[in-house]
């Protein structure tokens, strides 16, 4: 799949996966209950805000010296897009028995749509690149400044009449792992090319002198790595721990 329809893809089912949290109506993840504060604030559209937060975010990325990819900004246009359409486009279902099944189903597909966009590869979301900005100026580690940062926008939306409840505790608990699920099966681990054997001297004999000092030196094969699920990421969009690009032998 090409890489900028995978990350359009993956940024579209995570719009909608917010969407239908946000209809589900038993709590959301903390930056979008700061949207839906300053929506009860001003009368938008809780996807339109997100994208205009996504923005506002971005602006912080500029004395943090962080540097956006495509990824970054078409997470900013594309994800509050596809959250405002799903809000308006889906019915929202009145009985918990129904809503509590589509918060599920929401953040399933928050963290399949992770794992699709992820692997990618074209930039990190506005607010892990926050993140891993504030851990790069500050020294402090990465769980830190998003545990700060997000419980100071879950406090402010919450104070403003966002959507707190049993479902944002379901979010930051059940995010990361389903996400460390996903995004070794959507982005497969990677491989690094084998190392060239180093070249005989002239006149050298098979176990003779050489520069392994006359054993014969192995050729190391292909490794791999898996791509990294660690606290760089949890809980936005664009929650992006970076994925090195695949290279074969």
């Amino acid at each position: 799949m090409p890489r900028l329809f995978r990350l359009l893809v993956g940024l579209a089912l995570y719009g909608v996966a917010e969407g239908l949290m946000v209809l589900a109506a038993v709590g959301v993840g903390p930056w979008t209950v700061l949207a839906q504060g300053v929506s009860r604030l001003t009368g938008a559209g809780v996807g339109w805000l997100t994208n205009a937060i996504g923005l506002a975010v971005l602006l912080l990325w500029i004395p943090l010296r962080q540097r956006p990819g495509v990824g970054t900004v078409l997470n900013v246009l594309l994800v509050g897009t596809a959250v405002e359409a799903t809000v308006t486009l889906v019915p929202a279902p009145a009985a918990l028995l129904l809503r509590v099944p589509l918060f599920l189903a929401g953040l399933v597909l928050l963290a399949l749509a992770s794992g699709v966009y992820i692997g990618a590869r074209l930039g990190p979301g506005p607010r892990d690149g926050l993140m891993t900005g504030l851990h790069a100026r500050t020294g402090r580690p990465v769980g830190q400044c998003r545990a700060a940062v997000e419980l100071s926008v879950l406090a402010a939306g919450w104070a403003l009449g966002g959507d707190v409840g049993p479902g944002t505790v379901a979010f930051a608990l059940g995010v990361g792992p389903l996400v460390g699920w996903f995004l070794p099966r959507l982005a497969p681990a990677v491989v690094v090319p084998a190392r060239p054997a180093a070249p005989r001297r002239a006149g050298s004999r098979r176990g003779g002198s050489g520069p392994d000092g006359g054993r014969s030196q192995p050729v190391a094969g292909p490794r791999t790595a898996p791509p990294q699920v660690g606290a760089a990421y949890m809980g936005c969009a664009g929650s992006d721990p970076a994925v090195p690009e695949r290279r074969t032998p």
